[in-house]
Formats: C-alpha cells, structure tokens, sequence
C-alpha cells in the first residue's frame, strides 16, 4: 500500500492529500507564480483548497503574497 502524504491548506489549515489542493509555485529561475500540479516547476510552493470559500480568502487575506515574498498577477 502506497502512503499518501497530506498538505496543510494555507487557508483553513486543514489537512488533505495533494489531489484535494491546488499548488501554486514561485519559479526559483525566473520567479513566475504558475499553478503547479503536475510537479514540472520546482520553487516555493503554497497549497490551497479547490472550494471557493478558500479560493477567495487566499486572495483577500494576501496569504500568496506573505507566504511566497511575490505579487499576483492579473493572470492567475
């Protein structure tokens, strides 16, 4: 059996298995924020959940900003 490990959601903190959570990675070469499931980026990555409630408050909280020293774009 394959053990799965869990990741701690920056919003509610609540913890889940990476299929739960949408990964977004600060690039360590270029610091590009991408959203990052398939693993391609390495950097700095913070894990949030795929409900809206999470969603919206990772975004009005500025918990990216903090946890990642970067800015938002428009694009994500």
């Amino acid at each position: 059996m394959k053990h799965k490990f869990l990741r701690q959601c920056a919003c509610c903190r609540e913890y889940k298995t990476k299929d739960e959570l949408i990964r977004l990675t600060k690039d360590h070469k270029t610091g590009e924020l991408v959203i990052n499931n398939e693993n391609i980026v390495q950097g700095r990555s913070i894990y949030f959940c795929k409900n809206e409630k999470c969603i919206r408050e990772i975004f009005k909280k500025k918990k990216i900003e903090h946890s990642l020293k970067a800015v938002i774009p428009d694009s994500i």
